[in-house]
């Protein structure tokens, strides 16, 4: 799972913009069950000098986060990226144009309300539940009046990340990554904690003596499922296992492309459970060649390339391996091996960089690793593909973590007769793919894919070939969906989406 998202708790817009009879200020009214939110600055429509703004706020429980990371399913701090996402909701007034938002940390706590009326500004509050322009919240639930310290709302400015827009018709997506984690962690005083964000207009151009208009986003209260206010939280976790891509060095290839990644996966009684000896701590792995019929490890550890970093000088015969997260390790080294070879045994033990068989090592796992080397060409290769699913379910339950494993083959892979009825077709493995989730009916995009420098949509490899895991918990039930898939062509320099489609539908 590269995506996780949390729909917003609380949303309210709140205001000092004059009614309709343009005396008296709209400041104690509330619109928390509203499934609008809207921001705007006005100047002059009172008098040539009167200014009125609306402001947005939102607020997201984020108490699951931290029994997510302790279960490894959502990565430390640093390793994931939060975003802020608003959808834009078309209306008949005017937008502003070239504009900017301050989205910033609220200080303090404020209540959501149940007004609705965001035209006449009828549903007021004043000190009763719900907040407003003046009131964060009801006075009498608490110890001080529950007004805000400044009117319009108290924010904490110098946490201000700016999102920028030019038609005023964008929906809102901005990466709020170091406001998230400072809640998360609840350092820095009271005032740190998650009270939800302020969208408000630049300051800057707030003080402008023109008018920015209304830009609008759906509330929480959206009929639409996937226009509500989410905080999305994006991250890699594509493991690119080789044990099924394994190239001896060449001098054909980068030094990067040389490298080589193994994984070990301890499961005990089908969980991924840390290796008590290990824990999170540095592993060992040595290469061994192979039997007279290559069905196990032989002779003395093979020379691994020194690269200064997982194998040092003095010590080549030992790849220093590291933890990826619950159960899992991985070790990258560069083999040289020979042309003779076809096959060789990873074994996997902890103790010194010394050998395997220095005293106190302790074995883990032996596994088989297939050769290959790289060749040059005299001609460019533009390849296509068949693709498959292999394991697709028509339904899924809205609850589940769903892996969707990949098969893959050359769409020019003609085979005889002989090697047709000898030979299971090979899973070809894609280095860089992504996928894309996307709704049948109208083809709204839920998930797309992600070439940035995140690819939290990139598809993993191993020995089996390509997967991805889906959290269906994002996806609205009783719907179906589709999935596609993008493979990068080094011959086009670019992705290329491939012309297939994968249907399911979520039921709860």
């Amino acid at each position: 799972m590269t995506v996780y998202r949390i729909t917003a708790s609380t949303d309210n817009t709140i205001t000092n913009a004059y009614g309709e009879n343009l005396t008296t200020r709209g400041t104690g009214s509330n619109m928390g069950a509203s499934d609008i939110l809207e921001v705007f600055s006005i100047y002059g429509q009172a008098s040539s000098t009167s200014t009125e703004f609306a402001r947005a706020l939102v607020q997201f429980p984020l108490d699951t986060i931290s029994t997510k990371r302790t279960a490894g399913t959502l990565p430390a701090s640093g390793s994931v990226d939060w975003y802020l996402k608003l959808y834009n909701a078309k209306h008949v007034d005017s937008v502003p144009k070239d504009f900017k938002f301050f989205v910033l940390p609220v200080s303090s706590s404020w209540e959501e309300g149940v007004g609705l009326d965001m035209e006449d500004y009828s549903d007021v509050t004043y000190d009763s539940t719900g907040s407003n322009w003046i009131q964060a919240r009801h006075s009498a639930s608490h110890d001080d009046d529950g007004k805000w310290a400044t009117a319009g709302g108290d924010y904490l400015f110098n946490e201000a990340v700016t999102a920028s827009f030019s038609t005023g018709l964008e929906d809102l997506e901005i990466n709020v990554s170091d406001i998230v984690e400072d809640w998360i962690k609840g350092t820095g005083g009271s005032e740190y904690n998650n009270y939800g964000f302020g969208v408000i207009l630049d300051p800057a151009q707030a003080s402008h003596a023109k008018s920015y208009y209304t830009k609008k986003f759906f509330g929480r209260g959206t009929e639409f499922y996937f226009k509500q206010p989410v905080l999305e939280a994006r991250w890699d976790d594509s493991k690119k296992d080789d044990r099924g891509d394994f190239y001896m060095s060449s001098s054909l290839a980068p030094a990067a492309d040389n490298l080589n990644t193994l994984y070990l996966y301890n499961y005990i009684k089908g969980k991924l459970t840390n290796i008590p000896s290990i824990g999170e701590d540095t592993i060992r792995l040595s290469i061994f060649s192979g039997s007279s019929d290559n069905s196990e490890p032989t002779g003395s550890p093979l020379d691994m390339v020194i690269d200064g970093a997982s194998v040092i000088t003095g010590y080549s015969k030992v790849v220093t391996g590291s933890y990826v997260s619950t159960g899992i390790y991985k070790a990258t080294f560069a083999f040289t091996g020979s042309s003779t070879m076809t096959n060789v045994f990873d074994v996997w033990f902890s103790g010194s960089k010394s050998l395997i068989s220095a005293p106190g090592a302790l074995h883990f796992h032996t596994g088989a690793v297939s050769l290959k080397s790289f060749s040059a060409a005299v001609s460019d290769s533009d390849s296509k593909y068949v693709v498959s699913i292999v394991n697709n379910n028509h339904e899924y339950h809205k609850e589940q973590t769903a892996r969707f494993k990949v098969y893959t083959r050359l769409k020019n892979w003609s085979p005889n007769l002989y090697v047709t009825a000898q030979t299971t077709p090979k899973n070809l493995i894609i280095e860089d793919a992504l996928y894309k989730i996307f709704r049948v009916s109208d083809g709204l995009i839920i998930v797309d894919y992600s070439s940035g420098s995140v690819k939290h949509t990139q598809l993993s490899y191993n020995v089996s070939g390509n997967y991805f895991d889906l959290d269906m918990s994002m996806l609205e039930s009783n719907y179906q969906y589709g999935i596609k898939f993008s493979f990068y062509n080094s011959y086009l320099s670019s992705y290329v989406e491939q012309p297939y489609i994968f249907k399911f539908r979520v039921v709860d």
